[in-house]
């Protein structure tokens, strides 16, 4: 952290050699990988699905999984320190590998067959095969249990229909993780392989956040899947949930890291533009602006190193990345909305990234539990009321 940004309580001090080489190394594939393409590609509303490979190689995706799972097997917060990184250069690059490793690989390795861990986590892995997670319906975001989406046992298949949207990476992807009901009513996942029958993508476009980003619609009509194909060893609502929390722990720790791109972006920027007689920095309502947001950054990396840690010593709990998710999103909007005003008029072009950032961060402010269901999730913990239906 010290080297690559504000580090105002020397958090880095409390980091291993390993963490603070993985930071590094992170750093400088997405200085040398990423940025140099990365406005082509949210200009074209694109991704560079040419790094797929490249992050695999690198040990990206699913980091701190177990090597057997297909990830390096590092520590949560050597993870989240990569997760950091990925999104100082975009969150369309740290949705692509929290997807990826968060929740499709995770979703295999916590809950797969022997099978379908031997045949899709090291590809996954390496980023040779890509993923993708169907929870989110067209009318069932916020409420996964009123999921719509069926899968009807027919002798030894089951027969799947549905819609899911908002999916990332879903129409490049090789394999879809799906949760759908029975006829039950128990939510049950399947992994659902390009090019079965009645399985198809239509991309979303038009957005104005999350460019660089693949998002699509999954369609499922009919879609005929053996039973092996579903994921044994779980059932309701605590397979996509405990998903959920994986992907949520590294959304904070990428927060942080779009929150010092804008911060260092802005500070270089106000040290070099003049106004009148000395560099805008040195005025006192610039300083404050500065003032609020070391300080917001600082509290959220100290959120985050410690929740590592706790994941590391599997203390965590799910209202802890909650906590984690809804702060750091918060924090985040804020200082790419406080940078973009320090940059003035040329905080709205594209050779400066708090604009890009600051659309980004209304997705990732919204996807994976919005900030008043974070809220309901803290309140329900620290009342032992719930406020849900």
């Amino acid at each position: 952290m010290k080297l690559l940004g504000p580090d105002f309580y020397n958090i880095s001090d409390l980091l291993t050699e390993e963490e603070i080489l993985i930071q590094k190394t992170a750093n400088e594939f997405v200085k040398s990988e990423f940025l140099p393409v990365i406005n082509k590609h949210y200009s074209n509303g694109s991704f560079p699905i040419e790094l797929a490979v490249k992050l695999g190689e690198m040990g990206f995706m699913g980091s701190s999984l177990p090597e057997e799972s297909g990830g390096s097997g590092v520590s949560n917060v050597a993870y989240g320190l990569i997760l950091h990184e990925l999104e100082r250069g975009d969150s369309g690059l740290r949705s692509f590998a929290s997807v990826q490793g968060a929740l499709v690989m995770y979703s295999i390795h916590a809950y797969g067959s022997t099978e379908q861990k031997e045949k899709w986590l090291a590809r996954l892995g390496a980023g040779k095969k890509i993923g993708c997670f169907g929870l989110t319906e067209p009318n069932h975001g916020s409420d996964p249990g009123g999921m719509q989406t069926t899968c009807i046992k027919r002798g030894g298949d089951w027969v799947i229909n549905g819609t899911k949207t908002w999916i990332t990476n879903g129409s490049i992807s090789d394999v879809a993780v799906v949760w759908c009901k029975d006829e039950s009513g128990v939510i049950r996942g399947f992994l659902i392989e390009k090019g079965m029958k009645g399985f198809s993508s239509t991309d979303i476009h038009g957005k104005l956040s999350l460019r660089a980003s693949i998002t699509s619609e999954l369609s499922m009509t009919n879609v005929v899947v053996p039973d092996s194909s579903r994921l044994p060893n779980v059932e309701g609502l605590k397979g996509p949930l405990t998903c959920l929390t994986q992907a949520r722990y590294g959304i904070a720790w990428g927060m942080v890291g779009a929150a010092v791109d804008c911060y260092n972006t802005a500070l270089e920027y106000s040290k070099d533009r003049k106004q009148f007689s000395k560099p805008i920095a040195g005025y006192q309502l610039i300083q404050s602006k500065f003032a609020e947001m070391i300080t917001r950054i600082t509290e959220a990396q100290l959120l985050v190193y410690q929740l590592g840690r706790l994941k590391d010593d599997q203390k965590m709990n799910f209202e802890q990345v909650s906590m984690a998710k809804r702060n750091n999103c918060s924090m985040a909007r804020y200082v790419a909305k406080t940078a973009r005003e320090i940059l003035g008029a040329n905080g709205v072009i594209e050779d400066y990234s708090p604009i890009r950032h600051m659309a980004n961060i209304e997705s990732v402010y919204t996807y994976e539990g919005t900030h008043e269901m974070h809220s309901l999730i803290l309140g329900q913990s620290v009342t032992g009321i719930s406020a849900f239906d």
